[in-house]
C-alpha cells in the first residue's frame, strides 16, 4: 500500500457516521437540527480545537464574498466554521472518502450546504482550475504529507494571485523520537513532522510570501487541562475524541499531549501570500 493509501486507511472506520449520529443524541443534541456549537468538541480535529480555528480565521480576513478552499478537511469542523462566521463560500477537499461522506451529512443537518462543499482528493494533486480559489487553509494535515514542496505549489497553482494561505500543522521544535501512537499515525511511516523552517522554505519555493508565524503550544496546552479536568469532574464526553480515533484514542491523545507538554512538537499557525 501507498502513503496515501495507508493515510486513508488510518482514518477510515466504515462506520463513522453511524458512530457519530449515535454519539450526538447521546449528548442530548437533535441529528436533524445541528449549529456548528454542536459538534465544536469533535470536528475540529487539531490541537487548539475551536478557538484555533477561531483565531486562524480571524487572521486570514476572509470576506464573504470569496471562495475559499480548505485542505484535509476531514468531516468539516473548519469549513463550516469559515463558512458561518466569515460568511465566504467553503470547498473541502480530504483524501478518505469516509471523512468526506461524513462531512457531507453533517453540513446537510447544519444547514450549510448552500456555502459548504466536498470532495474526495489528494492534496498532491488537486482536481480544480489554476488560479480558481481566493484563499485556502490547511489543518494538521502536513503531518501526513512528506512532499510538502509539491503540497504547496499545488495549493498556489489553484490560488488567485494575492490570496492568503493559513497553515496550521503539528511541527517538530525540540530533540527526540516522537511517541506512537499519534492521532494523525500509529508508527512513523505515515509520520511526516517537520520543524517550521521546513515550511518556510517550502512555501517560499512554492511562491508565497510569509506574513505571520506563530505558535498556539500554550493554548494547546491550556485548553487540554482543562478537557482532562473536566473529564475527571464529569466523566468521558459521548463526543469525544474515541468517536474519531476509536478505543486507543485516550493513548494517542496522551501521547502527543505529552510530546507538546515536553517541548518535542507545537501547533504553529503560518499565514502565507501569494505572490
Amino acid at each position: 500500500m501507498d502513503i496515501e493509501g495507508a493515510v486513508a486507511s488510518h482514518y477510515t472506520q466504515g462506520s463513522l457516521e453511524r458512530t457519530l449520529f449515535a454519539a450526538l443524541e447521546a449528548a442530548g443534541k437533535d441529528p436533524d437540527r445541528l449549529t456548528t456549537g454542536d459538534l465544536a468538541g469533535i470536528d475540529e480535529f487539531h490541537l487548539g480545537w475551536a478557538a484555533a480555528t477561531e483565531e486562524l480565521a480571524e487572521d486570514l480576513g476572509f470576506t464573504h464574498a470569496m471562495h475559499v478552499l480548505d485542505v484535509g478537511s476531514g468531516i468539516g469542523g473548519p469549513a463550516r466554521h469559515l463558512a458561518q462566521a466569515l460568511g465566504c463560500s467553503v470547498t473541502g477537499i480530504d483524501l478518505t472518502a469516509e471523512f468526506v461522506t461524513v462531512a457531507e451529512a453533517v453540513t446537510r443537518r447544519c444547514h450549510l450546504s448552500g456555502r459548504v462543499s466536498f470532495v474526495q482528493g489528494s492534496a498532491l494533486a488537486l482536481p480544480f482550475e489554476t488560479a480558481s480559489f481566493d484563499g485556502a487553509t490547511l489543518f494538521h494535515v502536513g503531518m501526513n504529507i512528506a512532499d510538502k514542496d509539491t503540497l504547496f505549489r499545488e495549493i498556489r497553482r489553484v490560488l488567485r494571485p494575492g490570496a492568503r494561505f493559513g497553515v496550521y500543522d503539528i511541527m517538530h521544535q525540540g530533540k527526540g523520537e516522537l511517541p506512537f501512537p499519534m492521532p494523525w499515525a500509529m508508527t512513523s511511516a505515515t509520520s511526516f513532522v517537520e520543524p517550521p523552517s521546513r515550511y518556510r522554505q517550502a512555501l517560499a519555493q512554492a511562491g508565497f510570501s510569509l506574513e505571520l508565524e506563530r505558535s498556539h503550544r500554550d493554548l494547546a496546552l491550556r485548553l487540554g487541562r482543562e478537557m482532562k479536568e473536566k473529564v475527571a469532574r464529569e466523566g468521558p464526553s459521548p463526543l469525544g475524541p474515541q468517536v474519531l480515533m476509536g478505543e486507543n484514542a485516550p493513548l494517542r491523545i496522551g501521547n502527543v499531549m505529552s510530546a507538546l507538554a515536553d517541548g518535542l512538537i507545537a501547533p504553529i499557525e503560518m499565514i502565507a501570500r501569494a505572490a
